[in-house]
């Protein structure tokens, strides 16, 4: 009996065949990568836009801050420059009332002065001593009591230093009011108050030299 005679078939497997199909997992792989780089630049842009919001945000607060210390500036120098104004207005009004009676007080002093400088008590004879004397006096004694009326009206104020009676506080009193008014009727009323007085002190000596 013949022997069994084995028989080995070699079976030749190119090694292409063996190799494993990687197209598949390397896809995965790819698609992987780039939804991680998505996502991290996704991150970032969030990242971008929070530090954004934060910029903003703290521009808005500083100009907020900025406006609220505006606007408390702008109320407090309103208020003062309101103040200030309305002082200044007083002041100018204060300034011109007492400028108009300084200019009423001059007109009515230079005419005082003009009438007392004329005055020549040497050059009067015996004759008209007393009549000329009289005359002269009640014309001394008006110009002196305008004169008194004026110290007594610019008292306190800033003039007052003309007559010697400058005050460091200014504000009268009931009493000084009283006298300041009376002064400046008299002033403004020029010499209504004077002037027919002297001429009928005039003509009664007139008269009286007559006789």
């Amino acid at each position: 009996m013949a022997a069994n005679t084995e028989h080995t078939h070699h079976i030749k497997i190119r090694s292409t065949q063996m190799e494993m199909p990687s197209g598949g997992n390397s896809g995965k792989g790819l698609d992987y990568d780039r939804k991680l780089q998505d996502a991290q630049q996704e991150l970032e842009r969030i990242q971008h836009e929070r530090e954004e919001l934060e910029r903003k945000k703290k521009e808005l607060e500083e100009l907020t801050t900025r406006k609220r210390n505006f606007v408390s500036q702008q109320v407090e120098l309103s208020e003062k420059l309101t103040s200030a104004l309305t002082l200044i207005d007083r002041e100018l009004y204060e300034i011109r009332s007492e400028t108009e009676d300084l200019e009423q007080c001059r007109a009515c002093f230079a005419a005082h002065l003009d009438k007392v400088e004329k005055f020549e008590p040497e050059n009067w004879t015996s004759d008209s001593l007393q009549g000329k004397l009289e005359k002269a006096t009640m014309i001394i004694d008006i110009a002196a009591d305008e004169y008194d009326q004026a110290a007594a009206h610019f008292e306190g104020t800033r003039s007052g230093a003309i007559f010697g009676r400058a005050s460091s506080k200014r504000g009268r009193s009931l009493a000084r009011n009283q006298a300041a008014e009376d002064f400046y009727t008299n002033l403004r009323n020029g010499f209504a108050f004077n002037l027919p007085v002297i001429v009928l002190a005039t003509m009664a000596l007139f008269i009286y030299l007559l006789k």
